[in-house]
This record gives structure tokens, C-alpha cells and sequence, in this order.
């Protein structure tokens, strides 16, 4: 009747849903909050593997480590915390370290990803230049066949 895989798939869709349309408003307590500025560059990374996870473009990863990731992000966004973010100094020691856990728990294959995404840039890179070089070159192949054109026309006129 229920299909356990097919329900999990579901509910880490709606859940990475949620999380990019709060993209904005995690950089913003990330700034915000000293607390959570030593994990800002994975947690980022981490938001560019769900934005990749998402889309289709990255799936090598398994499902325990894009859900400790969910589960650590959705906890620093969630108001309503064990320790509450309105107490001073405190308040955000509970985000600190959920996130940290969450994040080793998805450390090796952050790893993995940052790898990958580096590969997909140099390769996108790669692209770019031989598609520049290949239109400068039509380009100048185009120029020579139009300097080449001129001087045929040029040169039935003089005769």
C-alpha cells in the first residue's frame, strides 16, 4: 500500500524545497551570527549540492548525508529551538552544534561534491575558451573571406 522509498523521495523533495526558497534568510543568520560563521563556506557548499541535488545534475550522494544536511540547515532556519535564539550569547550554541554534527556526518561527501563542482567549471571553462577561439577564428576566416571577395570584385572592375 505504502511505498517506503517512494515516501522518503517525497518528503526530502518538499524538504529541499523548503530549504532553497529559505536560501536568502539562512545567508542572512549566517551573517548575523558569530557563532555559525566557522561553518558558513560548508553550509554554502552545502546549498550549492541541494541546488545540484535538486535539479537532477548531482545524485552521488547517499541519502543519509543530503538528510543530515536538511535536518542540520532546517534546524539552524527553525525559530523554535531547544535552546531559544532570543536568550544572549546562548541561544545559538544549540545551532552551532547540531550544525556541526550534521556537517561531519556529510564532511567526505562534501568533499566529493566540491571535487565534482571544481571538475563541471574547469570543463565549463574548458568549453568557453575553444568556443571564443573557434569563433575568432570563423570570425577571421569570415573577414578573409570578405577581404577575399573585395579584391576578386576590385579586380574585375580594373579589367
Amino acid at each position: 500500500m505504502f511505498n517506503k522509498k517512494t515516501d522518503k523521495n517525497k518528503s526530502l523533495d518538499s524538504n529541499l524545497e523548503y530549504l532553497l526558497g529559505k536560501e536568502d534568510k539562512l545567508k542572512e543568520k549566517l551573517e548575523d551570527n558569530g557563532y555559525l560563521e566557522p561553518f558558513s563556506d560548508d553550509l554554502m557548499l552545502f546549498m550549492s549540492l541541494v541546488k545540484d541535488y535538486y535539479k537532477g545534475d548531482y545524485r552521488k550522494i547517499p541519502f543519509k548525508t543530503i538528510s543530515a544536511g536538511v535536518i542540520g540547515t532546517l534546524y539552524v532556519l527553525n525559530p523554535i529551538d531547544l535552546i531559544p535564539d532570543s536568550i544572549p550569547f546562548i541561544g545559538h550554541i544549540d545551532d552551532a552544534l547540531v550544525l556541526k554534527f550534521c556537517l561531519k556526518q556529510a564532511r567526505k561527501d562534501l568533499q566529493k561534491y566540491k571535487e565534482w563542482k571544481q571538475e563541471q567549471s574547469a570543463t565549463k571553462d574548458k568549453l568557453e575558451d575553444k568556443n571564443d577561439t573557434d569563433k575568432t577564428d570563423n570570425d577571421k576566416t569570415s573577414s578573409d573571406q570578405k577581404d577575399s571577395d573585395e579584391t576578386g570584385t576590385n579586380l574585375k572592375k580594373a579589367s
